[in-house]
């Protein structure tokens, strides 16, 4: 027997909109400029004065939705005979005319959706009187929802009033008619059994892969709702381009381009988070996903840690849920996932070749290989680390590779408030983290996929709104994660053979991170590393094992290392590389080294670190060896290093802050910005304010930060926005173009009163103020077009205007558009007839035009 629940999807909209619109009056031009509201009894064309059909004209129209429908039967699988298809005829005639008794209005009944439309009209046509069994009873229900989506777009097309509206609405009623074509041609005829026994599993699938747990977190939220924890990432692929860049795609898209994708992404950058999301998305019924591709498809979820077995060939399909422990896989009709798959409506998640040992990862391909080749047409995701297989490993298969992109600045922030959301924790607490993390480099570094975000959420959390106070312990905490609890807790024991006990784990790779540091190298040549872990082993108790062997457990397990490139090493996080160095050098009591590179801006962190690592007396030693350099950058040095040793003797503690308080605050406005050029992002945990300092310090304190011109120092600049001085307040307005222009406006300009000068250097720049509301002074520093000015510039805000660009040839009457502006002024050549051009109670003036600055 056919399933019945598909039989309403079935009726092509080619041939129900012309049925729908058969139920409303044909209007005249003009008719759908409506600018209210229209009630639907009104619409309908079978009852008052514009009635142009009968009763019995919607009589036929119900008969025609189900003879469509049975007609996508096959022979023998009706779901129901003459007798009872006419019941449900006569059931949905007497529903559709519930159009002319119903006291909804046309954008009211776009706002509820088909499904809940479809509930109002049936909700006053009993089914009891029409005898109908279980086969037309569903039969009923799916072509009443198949006519209310219809007639909920057809609403949509005629008022111009409704599609206005209902913007949202209107594109997603859109989006399903359009799937219910797409999956008409790609839903097969199939029996009771395979139907049911689909849907039975696609619930299975929501309900398997419906929440998302992030391992060897310590506290916090350990599972939580895939579509609340659901990060849309970025894939990219190589561009042949002149300039070799990277086009990036959403990665929930990388299936609509191609059928096969091989996905590569470091450690917790998303890969099975994304694995799930297309399941779940394939698996479920709804449609206005806007991703066609995934409709009317089946998703197998194929976990290659779980179905490579010891000495066991891999899975043929009819095997491919028992080998994922699937509950209902004893139910699945015989030959099921054969003919899923001859119908190419499979969609396969391979996840993980990294999780299975080396060598059976050879017959993982011609796995791979050959069941692509016997069911063609269906889209294939596998996943993998970086490094466990080589280039184009799947390209002879006809694999297109692509790469999860590193999450960027507004994917951390909407990973943060929803992990707060879903832990029901205070908004507060998810913005001070998002504070912290973009004012501290070493966490900005940190936060660059969904796993590491994760891991300072929880310890944010765990610790009441508080990171660790020092970064030893943040790190100490990551690294457990990434070498220990995250394989543990995932069951992945003993991988390739090679099990790496934590310690271990740390001591290979704090030597590869001191060789990188001390050779000021970002990357090390494959042979180097393998000689480094080669010379490690005896000390290590690993004689036995095989240097090549421990290289590639570490590189694929740890999620420290990658190889950006063949035979080239390097460090996933830089800081990671630090903290690991430094760890070493204070093990090896390498400290005049330390000291001797102070003044190299990429060794700060490791000088800092290695101060978080060193006894009582080693790091008094260093603090006293930086002071004695007697330069700003030592200087600053050791007083950031104050924050970093457990224990400082009295007296070098006072020699290091009194070194300190000759730099900060800085004297004048020319030793802030030597202090920030020697200092960078370590002066800003010095400086001081806003509170407790005069007006003075706290101007020179924000040209300090301003000089510095990281993200960090944005940040740090936040807490001046609401400073009550107004030469405070310039500086920061002045400051716009030192920093990224949209988030400047953001986090500062939309902060402070609009009577500051602004610098516009483009029309960009102008389309951002206009987006603040609005902007009083405006010193425009580009070469401009009059209609720019007065189509960007708002023009009741706009007090005083100054143009230092060479000056169209419209003359100055188009500053009348400006009711509010009082004083324009020009610097460069201008005629001075134009003057009589300027609108009254406008004060023009023209500066020398060879002043300096």
């Amino acid at each position: 027997m056919v399933d019945v629940t598909a039989l309403g999807a079935r009726v092509a909209s080619s041939a129900v909109a012309p049925l729908v619109r058969r139920l409303f009056v044909r209007d005249g031009p003009g008719a759908g400029l409506v600018d209210r509201p229209v009630r639907i009894s009104g619409l309908v064309s079978f009852r008052g004065e514009k009635r142009n059909v009968t009763p019995k004209d919607v009589d036929k129209i119900a008969g025609e939705l189900v003879r469509r429908a049975l007609a996508a039967a096959g022979p023998g699988e009706e779901p129901a005979d003459a007798a009872e298809a006419t019941a449900v005829k006569d059931a949905l005639a007497r529903t559709l005319t519930r159009l002319g008794e119903i006291t909804v209005e046309d954008y009211e009944a776009v706002g509820l959706g088909p499904e809940r439309f479809a509930r109002e009209l049936g909700a006053g046509v009993p089914l009891a009187p029409y005898g109908l069994g279980e086969g037309g009873t569903l039969l009923y229900e799916r072509l009443l929802h198949t006519a209310s989506l219809h007639i909920l777009n057809f609403l949509t097309q005629r008022s111009t009033y409704v599609a206005r509206q209902q913007t949202v609405q209107t594109r997603q009623l859109s989006r399903l008619v359009q799937a219910v074509d797409v999956l008409l041609e790609r839903l097969p005829s199939q029996s009771a059994e395979d139907a049911g026994f689909e849907e039975r599993y696609a619930d299975h699938v929501a309900a398997r892969y419906g929440t998302l747990t992030i391992y060897g977190l310590d506290a916090g939220t350990r599972e939580w709702p895939l579509d609340t924890a659901y990060l849309s990432l970025e894939a990219t692929r190589p561009q042949a381009g002149r300039d070799g860049a990277s086009r990036a795609v959403a990665a929930e898209q990388v299936l609509a381009d191609h059928d096969q994708v091989f996905l590569r992404g470091v450690a917790g950058s998303g890969k099975t988070t994304l694995v799930q999301w297309l399941a779940v998305t394939a698996a479920s019924r709804v449609y206005d996903h806007g991703l066609t591709h995934l409709i009317g498809r089946v998703p197998f979820v194929l976990p290659m840690r779980r179905i490579v077995r010891p000495d066991a060939e891999l899975p043929f399909p009819g095997d491919f849920l028992r080998a994922v422990g699937c509950p209902v896989a004893g139910e699945q009709p015989p030959g099921w996932v054969e003919r899923v798959l001859r119908a190419r409506r499979g969609v396969l998640l391979v996840d993980g070749i990294d999780e299975i040992a080396q060598d059976r990862r050879a017959a993982a391909r011609r796995w791979l290989r050959e069941l692509v080749r016997a069911f063609p047409g269906n889209l294939w995701l596998v996943t993998s680390r970086p490094s466990a297989v080589p280039e184009d490993w799947l390209a002879a298969e006809g694999f297109h590779e692509l790469v999860l992109a590193p999450m960027g600045r507004d994917g951390v922030a909407t990973f943060v408030r929803r992990w707060h959301r879903a832990a029901e924790v205070a908004p507060s607490v998810g913005e001070s983290l998002l504070a912290a993390v973009r004012g501290t480099s070493e966490l900005n570094g940190l936060a660059t996929n969904p796993l590491m975000c994760g891991m300072l959420c929880a310890l944010h959390r765990d610790r009441r709104g508080f990171l660790p106070q020092d970064r030893r312990s943040l790190y100490e905490a990551a690294l457990t994660m990434l070498l220990e609890r995250r394989d543990r807790e995932r069951e992945l024991h003993g991988f390739d053979g090679v099990h790496l006990a934590y310690a271990t784990q740390v001591q290979l790779l704090q030597r590869l991170a001191w060789w990188l540091i001390r050779n000021s190298r970002q990357e090390m040549d494959r042979h180097e590393a393998l000689g480094i872990v080669d010379r490690a082993l005896p000390a290590l108790n690993l004689a036995d094992a095989g240097g090549e062997e421990v290289y590639r457990a570490l590189l694929l397990r740890s999620g420290l290392l990658r190889e950006p490139a063949e035979g080239r090493v390097d460090f996933l996080h830089r800081t990671f590389q630090d903290y690991l160095g430094a760890r070493l050098a204070v093990q090896e009591m390498d400290f005049d080294l330390l000291v001797n590179h102070a003044h190299l801006d990429e060794w700060d962190d490791v000088i800092l670190l290695a101060l978080a690592h060193a006894r009582p007396k080693e790091a008094e030693q260093m603090l006293r060896r930086l002071t004695e350099l007697e330069t700003p950058r030592g200087t600053l040095l050791a007083a950031a290093g104050l924050q970093y040793a457990a224990e400082v003797e009295p007296g070098t503690r006072k020699r290091v802050e009194e070194g300190l308080a000759t730099h900060v605050p800085p004297a004048g406005f020319k030793a802030a910005q030597e202090v920030a050029r020697a200092g960078g992002d370590l002066v800003l945990g010095l400086l001081p304010g806003p509170d407790g300092i005069d007006e003075e310090t706290a101007a020179l304190v924000v040209q300090t930060a301003v000089s510095v011109g990281s993200e960090a120092a944005l940040q740090f600049l936040t807490r001046f926005r609401d400073h009550p001085d107004s030469f405070v307040g310039g500086l920061l307005a002045a400051a716009w173009h030192a920093f990224d222009r949209d988030q400047y406006a953001r986090e500062i300009l939309a902060h402070l009163p609009a009577q500051y000068v602004v610098d516009a250097h483009s029309v960009e720049d102008l389309r951002t103020l206009r987006s603040l509301g609005g902007w009083e002074r405006i010193h425009v520093q580009a070469p401009y077009r009059v209609e720019d000015l007065t189509e960007l510039i708002v023009p009741e805000r706009l007090r005083d205007l100054s143009l230092d660009a060479p000056h169209p040839v419209e003359g100055l009457s188009w500053l009348s558009a400006f009711p509010s502006l009082r004083t324009v002024t020009v610097y460069t050549e201008l005629d001075p007839a134009v003057a009589r051009e300027v609108p009254p109670g406008v004060s023009l003036t023209f500066p020398s035009a060879d002043r300096q600055g």
